[in-house]
């Protein structure tokens, strides 16, 4: 099947929608898109809660996922084509999602132990 030029350059998403198996995007003009999710493994990777987090780019030439630092075009959905992403991409967008989101605000063993004592003070003085 071919697909004429102005028919992908005029495409806009309506809807998105994202099972554990595929993403669908329902067009303007009515037309609905399903591609395998394994084509998009931040999507494949990425929670129900987040996958249902999206925006649309633009007046819905693109499809955004910000938790998941995902954008899909519309163009490239009607065009057929998976991510372009790498694996070295990929691997460091995994191990970055493996991290903490703020270690810095986690206590330490040392401050936890100063906490505990400070309460048993307090304990003690109300006595």
């Amino acid at each position: 099947m071919t697909t004429s030029s102005a028919a992908v350059e005029t495409a806009a998403a309506k809807d998105v929608r994202v099972t554990d198996r595929a993403l669908i995007v329902e067009l303007l003009d009515g037309r609905v898109v399903s591609v395998p999710l394994a084509w998009y493994p931040r999507l494949a990777d990425g929670s129900p809660a987040e996958r249902r987090r999206w925006e649309l780019l633009g007046p819905g030439i693109g499809i955004h996922w910000p938790a998941l630092d995902e954008d899909i075009s519309v163009e490239g959905l009607l065009q057929g084509l998976p991510s372009g992403e790498s694996k070295e991409s990929l691997n460091a967008w995994r191990a970055i999602r493996k991290k903490p989101a703020n270690k810095a605000l986690q206590p330490t063993s040392r401050a936890r132990h100063a906490s505990a004592k400070s309460k048993k003070r307090s304990r003690a003085a109300r006595g």
